[in-house]
């Protein structure tokens, strides 16, 4: 499938019953200004574009959500736990974004797509949700380009930072992106 832009993304996902019934399965937790981000999304762009026959595996698939009530390691455990109930044997990885900011020692976030908008990588700064209606909702605070383009660059939020900027060279270093998408370019600016 060609993708040209956000509509074209939501398509992909939207074709991708595996990935619906994950989605289906993080809205059934009802958890407060919740998104699948990350890695998840942008793997699944990747595979199209390079047009793999079969999903890369799944490192971990990054459910966060915005609850200043319980704000706790201890509670996205539990959350975990209760989606490896739903479907066991996934790779859960659940991160309440109100409390992230104290991890990552930055200010406070103000929501989950603000969490998103401070990820390292443009390309891993999307997120994906199913609205009540259970129609696709796309985050992309920096945009589709870099990822539809294959193309790794810092956020503008880490780019603002030397200290950031030296764990976005750690992770562009550690995740060896290209050797798993031969089409990736991964850019230092």
């Amino acid at each position: 499938m060609k993708l040209r832009d956000e509509k074209d993304i939501i398509q992909l996902f939207h074709h991708d019953e595996w990935i619906i019934d994950i989605l289906k399965a993080v809205k059934s937790m009802n958890l407060p200004d919740w998104w699948i981000c990350a890695g998840f999304i942008r793997s699944k762009i990747w595979d199209n574009l390079h047009g793999f026959k079969e999903r890369t595996p799944v490192r971990d698939i990054d459910v966060i959500f915005f609850d200043e009530q319980h704000v706790s390691e201890s509670e996205e455990k539990k959350i975990e736990k209760e989606l490896d109930k739903i479907w066991p044997g996934l790779p859960w990885s659940v991160k309440n974004q109100a409390r992230m900011h104290k991890i990552n020692k930055i200010p406070p976030y103000e929501s989950a797509l603000d969490g998103i908008s401070k990820f390292p990588e443009t390309v891993t700064a999307l997120g994906i949700k199913l609205d009540k209606s259970n129609e696709i909702q796309l985050a992309a605070p920096w945009g589709v380009k870099d990822v539809i383009n294959m193309e790794v660059r810092p956020t503008p939020y880490f780019k603002a930072s030397k200290k950031l900027m030296d764990i976005y060279q750690k992770r562009i270093t550690e995740k060896q992106w290209s050797d798993i998408w031969p089409k990736v370019t991964v850019y230092d600016d």
